[in-house]
């Protein structure tokens, strides 16, 4: 039976189009011919009767391939069943798959009926399958298909797809254009997709988690072919970090480190301070159990006492002793950081670089080449940037990162030796010579001002107390996440109360 990726906290290999072709390579060689495809079908019949128990009606929209095939073989078995089934079946008999003309036989031998048209007087009962394009799709959805998917996403039944949602692209998790139209139809809390074979890292980055929905998982029983053969190695994994071992009683605040937050400028001239974006990294870190957290205010103005924070000390930059320190650069630090960005690259103990911080590394060739020899130093280092940040990075496009995401990260993180937290739906974390982590916690609750100041802060605690920075920044991105998924649903989320959520379970 498939099982929900969202209650697994096993860890997830994510493989990309090739290595799945190559799974499927190898499964494939020790079964008789069709058989992937049957237990494909079984298992989509298996998950729609369990996700629509009351349905009156399944309609299976069948593309031209082997992705069609299963829900040719899906559509036989729901029929055998004695279920109301209507296939729209977009490919030429002619033409098909040897594996998905056996399937069509199968479903035409169960009497399914065949329509060229979406059935009327559908109801939120039934349940509609997309079976139209696989993991092989290089274009975005036209014509008849293009019709069709627009009609599934509209319909008031809810989704299944079937391995990957048509119009996503399985490797970057990137909707094409037409694909997006038609997704845009749906909520999200309607879909469902069964990933099949292997888990594809777009399904759970860039757009992939809202054109997907909840996502299950069914190897086909191929997790442990016959005859192994040398498995291809994931592009990704999906991020379940481990939890925080107990601390031990006999340990004092100078076990877990001190944080200092440097930031929180002001522009007076334009009516602009942003010290809130200073004193929510630094609640984060002390709430995720940092020892000691320092506040560096860049407005000279700024009042030294945190009246709502008392735990907070405010010190003057010259006062920091920077090689001590985790120190983190950036939240709100306007223009005002570019002048003391040297030395904190320099001499920094640890260092969590994010906002502004990573605008001006990205404005200075001076600046860059520093946070290289960081990285070539061995000196502990997170950049936290969002998509834009991350382009002016690697002088490339938003859009040229979005369309691979991994890549992005990857690059980011051989480029200046560093941890790279790409943040986003589905946030990527990487390292030189580690896979990337995408982390499946989270939701659209996040998208407001400051809760990247208060990530920020959470990785800066966790590097405080002792943990590897890939370590640290996997934990702390999977915890925001998750608090978020678990906010209560009566309750806005701001980031000063996200801030002081960190699970006590979670403190390392």
């Amino acid at each position: 039976m498939p099982q929900p990726l969202d209650a697994s906290t096993r860890p997830t290999p994510l493989f990309d189009v090739a290595a799945t072709r190559e799974i499927e390579r190898q499964a494939a060689a020790g079964l008789p011919a069709g058989t992937l495809m049957q237990r494909a079908g079984r298992a989509t019949a298996r998950l729609a009767l369990a996700l629509a128990p009351h349905a009156r009606h399944f309609v299976i929209a069948c593309g031209p391939g082997n992705n069609g095939g299963d829900g040719l073989d899906a559509a036989a078995r729901l029929r055998a069943r004695g279920k109301v089934v209507t296939v729209i079946h977009l490919g030429d008999p002619a033409r098909l798959p040897q594996d998905a003309q056996a399937a069509l036989q199968r479903a035409q031998a169960a009497q399914v009926r065949f329509a060229t048209t979406m059935p009327a007087g559908l109801t939120c009962n039934d349940l509609c399958i997309d079976a139209l394009l696989g993991i092989g799709a290089s274009r975005a959805p036209a014509n008849d298909m293009a019709q069709l998917l627009g009609q599934l996403h509209a319909a008031p039944a809810r989704l299944l797809s079937v391995d990957v949602p048509t119009g996503l692209d399985a490797d970057s998790g990137q909707l094409l254009a037409a694909g997006a139209a038609a997704d845009s139809a749906m909520p999200a809390c309607r879909r469902h997709t069964l990933t099949l074979l292997t888990c594809k890292p777009g399904l759970f980055t860039g757009q992939g988690r809202d054109a997907c929905g909840r996502i299950w998982f069914d190897d086909l029983g191929a997790a442990q072919p016959d005859t192994p053969a040398p498995a291809p190695a994931p592009a990704a994994w999906l991020n379940r970090p481990q939890p925080a071992a107990p601390r031990a009683h006999a340990s004092h605040k100078g076990s877990y480190g001190s944080v200092a937050v440097v930031g929180g400028a002001a522009n007076r001239a334009r009516g602009i301070a942003m010290q809130g974006a200073a004193l929510l990294a630094a609640s984060a870190a002390l709430h995720a159990g940092a020892g000691r957290v320092h506040v560096s205010l860049l407005d000279e103005d700024a009042a030294l006492l945190g009246p709502q924070q008392p735990e907070l000390m405010f010190r003057r930059f010259s006062a920091l002793p920077l090689p001590e320190l985790t120190v983190v650069a950036g939240c709100g630090g306007g223009d005002a950081i570019i002048a003391l960005m040297d030395p904190i690259l320099a001499t920094a103990g640890q260092l969590v670089l994010d906002a502004d911080g990573l605008n001006a590394v990205a404005r200075s060739r001076t600046l860059q080449q520093r946070l290289a020899a960081r990285g070539a130093a061995g000196q502990a280092t997170v950049l936290t940037p969002h998509p834009l940040e991350a382009a002016r990075l690697l002088q490339a496009t938003t859009a040229q990162v979005q369309d691979n995401r991994l890549h992005a990260a990857q690059a980011l993180a051989k480029r200046y030796g560093c941890t790279v937290v790409l943040k986003g739906s589905g946030t990527v974390v990487t390292a030189p010579g580690h896979a990337p982590r995408i982390n499946p916690s989270g939701n659209a609750r996040l998208a407001c001002a400051g809760t990247g100041d208060v990530l920020a802060g959470f990785i800066a605690a966790g590097l405080a107390s002792g943990s590897p920075p890939l370590a640290a920044a996997c934990l702390a991105v999977y915890q925001h996440g998750a608090i978020a998924d678990a906010w209560p649903a009566a309750m806005p989320l701001t980031a000063a109360a996200l801030a002081t959520r960190w699970p006590a379970a979670a403190v390392a």
